[in-house]
This record gives C-alpha cells, structure tokens and sequence, in this order.
C-alpha cells in the first residue's frame, strides 16, 4: 500500500482467486475511509469472487463519500470485467 497524494493506493495481485478474495477484503476494509486508488496493472487472472469484493468496495467508498479510483487496468483484468458484464469505466481515473 502506497499513498499517492492524499489517496492511498492498493496494488492488487497477479492472481485474484477465491482464496485472495478474503485477503482483499481484510486490506480493503482496513482502508476504509481514505481516498482510494486500486491499482490493476499486475493482474493476470481475476475471478468473480475478487471482483465482487472491488465492486463492493467501490459501494461501500461512494456511500462513505470518498473516492474510489481503478488504474492501470491490465489486459486480463479489463477483458475479465467485460466477460462479466461489470462497466467500472466510472471508476477508471481518466489519464489527461
């Protein structure tokens, strides 16, 4: 975990199974109430489990009314949302 500014940035991992989802959510939890930016850059392999913790999360942060960020999107981690029918293009940060 890094901060980035006053976000604090959380680096996912390379393989987001159902054993990473409990993991996830114990790191995501203990961010809670900071501005949060997910980096996604180093997934190789994303199933639904992880990804209904991050869309969770992304819940969870906009009731909280923080911020609540995905960068770096990799191929697998893009092409699994897709499949999926999950639209995270809200929660992209937009690059200038």
């Amino acid at each position: 975990m890094a901060s980035s500014g006053s976000a604090h940035t959380l680096k996912l991992s390379p393989v987001l199974d159902l054993n990473e989802a409990v993991g996830l959510h114990g790191q995501l939890l203990a961010m809670r109430g900071r501005d949060l930016v997910i980096d996604a850059s180093a997934v190789q392999r994303c199933g639904t489990q992880c990804v209904q913790v991050l869309i969770s999360a992304a819940r969870t942060w906009e009731e909280d009314h923080k911020s609540y960020r995905i960068t770096g999107v990799s191929d697998a981690f893009g092409k699994t949302m897709q499949l999926i029918g999950v639209d995270i293009d809200h929660l992209l940060v937009k690059e200038n």
